[in-house]
């Protein structure tokens, strides 16, 4: 039996409109790229979700929830190429890199974001783990990888997508996430440093960052798609949207709104074959 490689790339904060307004040629020889929600508002808990094995949900309406899970572990039958996957498995530890690991998969994760450093829960079951030296560093993530005979099993949380959208942070306001926020709390000055906001030109033109740095990804994407083999099962989604603006948020976090929660997800291999 051949395994599948699997390559699983999260677009930190990227929203679903963002998306669908970029150019992505490459990322669009998977397929169509559908609207789905995130389990959590940022990144930290949605990744939990991911670890799990759960992708980004479809809120479908008359079903049961544990219908949506077993349809959605079913799956990583077609993902892997493994039609033996006991899902019993995933029992207790609730974890794919583990599973994927018994399957005889080498199991890597990249990451851009410090709230999922190595000393974290979710690096646990994974053979290397690293969080890059640079918050936008896709380029170098793809110069580390490597697809040998053994399968292997690759995820990437990318910071291209997130604020402060590959621009100059020095000339924009210093917004930190939980990881960030704990560093500064003993700093006044730097704690505090966030309570200008943007005005809706600015809003406007953070958004179309956003779209440019999806569109950068999409060509890092392509460059990625020439290194693997035929047998590479790509997954494209992200942990949580984005607010530009909208009823008066930016950002992502402790907010509810649909624009948080909405988010791409496209899966598939290369030429449009599952």
């Amino acid at each position: 039996m051949e395994l599948n490689h699997i390559v699983f790339i999260v677009m930190d904060s990227c929203r679903y409109d963002s998306f669908v307004a970029a150019r992505t040629p490459h990322i669009d020889r998977l397929g169509v790229a559908e609207k789905r929600y995130a389990y959590a508002s940022w990144t930290a808990p949605s990744h939990h979700a991911f670890v799990m094995g759960l992708m980004p949900h479809s809120s479908p309406k008359d079903v049961f929830a544990s219908e949506v899970y077993k349809d959605e572990y079913v799956q990583w039958k077609l993902r892997t190429g493994c039609d033996s996957i006991e899902f019993k498995a995933f029992l207790p530890d609730l974890s794919l890199p583990k599973v994927l690991r018994n399957l005889g998969y080498r199991t890597v994760a990249k990451v851009s974001m410090p709230v999922l450093n190595k000393n974290t829960l979710i690096s646990r079951d994974f053979d290397d783990y690293k969080l890059m030296k640079s918050h936008n560093d896709f380029a170098g993530m793809i110069d580390e990888m490597e697809f040998p005979d053994e399968p292997h099993y690759y995820f990437l949380n990318l910071g291209e997508t997130h604020y402060p959208y590959m621009l100059d942070g020095s000339k924009l306001p210093r917004i930190s996430g939980v990881h960030g926020a704990l560093k500064a709390m003993d700093d006044a000055e730097v704690a505090t440093s966030a309570s200008q906001g943007f005005d809706a030109e600015q809003m406007a033109m953070l958004r179309q960052q956003q779209i440019k740095c999806v569109e950068y990804v999409d060509g890092q994407i392509g460059r990625l798609m020439e290194m693997t083999p035929p047998n590479t099962h790509f997954i494209v989604t992200a942990d949580h949207g984005e607010l530009f603006g909208e009823e008066g948020y930016f950002g992502h976090g402790p907010i509810m709104h649909e624009k948080c929660f909405e988010v791409p997800f496209v899966e598939g291999r290369v030429g449009g074959r599952r």
